[in-house]
């Protein structure tokens, strides 16, 4: 096991070969699906996929960083630190259960330090049913002009009209209003697309390839920007199925901070939301058991949170903008969804090493 400062990284290039350095020391099958476009260094990038264990295995535990690309810096560490762990390789192994690696889901957000894909597209809001009417979100288009005003920093009567909002809808409201996915304004934030992204495909393809021969199939994937600073939230993912929730309780579940979560029944600090990735592996693998969470990590309040994608968009959208706004807009991002200290670190790992202790466990049981 190698200390865990090393396990992270500060940039996505560094982080990428720090992935496939591991897996390749470590003998792991890998594949990469390389992006059509380069990163912000010149570098390539790629969704990498590293299987642990036998391409046959029936019970399969998917462990996936950067769905939302800035959220990578976090992810990615878990993972090299796992692939590191001489304890928890052999314990996994031991149980007969593989394990697979997906490394940077949205490596163009992850290399730009945006939450976003190339196509300005949240990926966790890009699986809806594009063969019907998509969801509708009209609170969000009530304050879509305020959240992207004509200049920035924001004036006094723009922070003035969002403070309205919250006073009168409450926070809870205003994080559900702002962050369940929309499909109406391709330039505003937590835009689902009206198309499946790269990365919506290349998952899709990924789950085909790795996951059809799997019976039992658990998935953490790695979350920041929600929670209190430094606690992993465990959150259920999958559709409205009390059977898979309850699995999911039993598995990962405990007491306090501990407790396995639900955007369904208010009990997640996440809102409600449309348009789930994890709801692809129900498509890919349809013979399959699953049961997954998200593993989201506490940083700053919700209120940063929003006001770092507020600039981060507003930067995007203006390319006249100057370099010091831009650069501010980057240190709020990396601020709202990765912790620079190695005490931030340390909780991520044990919190996470403990998870995937647990996914083995109730695959096996």
């Amino acid at each position: 096991m190698i200390p865990v400062g090393q396990a992270f990284s500060s940039s996505y290039a560094q982080a990428r070969v720090k992935f496939l350095e591991a897996a390749a020391a470590g003998g792991l099958s890998i594949r990469s699906h390389e992006h059509p476009l380069k990163g912000a260094e010149g570098e390539v990038l790629a969704m990498d996929v590293a299987l642990d264990g036998a391409p046959d295995a029936r019970q399969l535990l998917i462990v996936s960083s950067a769905c939302h690309g800035v959220e990578g810096f976090c992810g990615s560490g878990v993972q090299v630190h796992a692939l590191h762990d001489a304890d928890w390789r052999e314990h996994a192994r031991q149980a007969g259960v593989a394990v697979l690696y997906i490394h940077a889901l949205n490596p163009h957000g992850f290399s730009f330090r945006r939450r976003v894909t190339h196509e300005n597209v949240d990926l966790n809001r890009n699986f809806p049913d594009f063969s019907a009417p998509l969801p509708d979100n009209p609170r969000y288009a009530e304050l879509h002009h305020l959240l992207l005003p004509a200049g920035w920093p924001p004036a006094a009567d723009n922070e003035a009209a969002i403070e309205a909002y919250i006073a009168s809808n409450g926070l809870t409201a205003y994080q559900a209003a702002v962050s369940q996915g929309q499909y109406q304004f391709p330039d505003g934030l937590f835009y689902g697309g009206h198309a499946p992204t790269w990365s919506h495909l290349t998952l899709r393809k990924v789950l085909r390839e790795q996951g059809q021969l799997a019976r039992r199939i658990a998935w953490i994937d790695l979350h920041t920007g929600l929670g209190p600073n430094g606690v992993g939230e465990r959150i259920y993912a999958g559709r409205r199925d009390a059977s898979a929730l309850a699995r999911a309780q039993a598995w990962w579940g405990g007491g306090g901070q501990t407790a396995v979560t639900s955007v369904y029944d208010g009990s997640s600090t996440s809102a409600e939301l449309t348009g789930l990735m994890w709801c692809a592996l129900y498509d890919e693998c349809p013979d399959a058991e699953y049961t997954g969470i998200a593993l989201e990590y506490g940083t700053v309040p919700i209120t940063g949170v929003v006001q770092a994608l507020r600039a981060d968009h507003w930067v995007h959208l203006h390319p006249q903008a100057g370099e010091d706004l831009r650069s501010q807009a980057r240190r709020q991002m990396m601020d709202a969804f990765y912790t620079d200290t190695d005490a931030w670190r340390a909780q991520v790992v044990a919190q996470a090493r403990q998870a995937l202790f647990q996914a083995v466990d109730g695959l096996t049981s």
